[in-house]
């Protein structure tokens, strides 16, 4: 009767150790499968940073590549420069990047902005065009005047306030380019 009891647990040893190794393999499975999705989205930001404009501001942890646009497709991948809007270091240069409470936006710290914060810009060639904040306020979405040329050299960011009803609008005056 022993040896049949033995082999009766032995039975119950074996379906649990397949359970388990089942358990651990498909975790193991789910981990690898996010990890490696997030090890390409890495890739691909590294790509989109290398290959386009980038705008940085340290202190708050911000570094972003500009494309050109400001499409959903083109936000979806990083920030984008309003096309007809100022140049590097010249006129109004604008900027538009979403920022979100849930998602890990580009522009999600941008409301921590404070004025004398640098703003650096980095064009195609990694010139560097340094501006500091001069001015942070919250308007309409339809108030495009935060676009307009003012006459001087300045960079307008521009990105959605948590709720996502108005614009965050953070304006840098050039301060030197290298």
């Amino acid at each position: 009767m022993r040896s049949q009891n033995t082999g009766l647990k032995t039975k119950k040893q074996w379906f649990l150790f397949i359970t388990g190794l089942i358990a651990f393999l498909t975790g193991a499975a789910i981990l690898g499968f996010f990890g490696i999705r997030k090890i390409c989205r890495e890739i691909h930001r590294q790509k989109l940073l290398n290959e386009n404009p980038v705008i940085e501001i340290a202190d708050l942890h911000i570094k972003a590549p500009v494309l050109e646009g400001t499409e959903n497709e083109v936000l979806a991948e990083g920030t984008g420069h309003f096309t007809g809007t100022g140049d590097f270091g010249s006129g109004n240069y604008c900027i538009a990047g979403h920022s979100s409470t849930i998602y890990k936006e580009y522009f999600n710290g941008l409301k921590n902005a404070d004025k004398g914060m640098d703003i650096t810009l980095y064009d195609l060639s990694r010139k560097e065009y340094v501006y500091t904040v001069s001015e942070k306020y919250i308007v309409d979405p339809g108030e495009t005047w935060v676009l307009d040329d003012f006459g001087d050299d300045r960079i307008t960011l521009v990105t959605c306030t948590d709720d996502g009803s108005r614009r965050q609008i953070i304006v840098g005056l050039l301060k030197k380019t290298d």
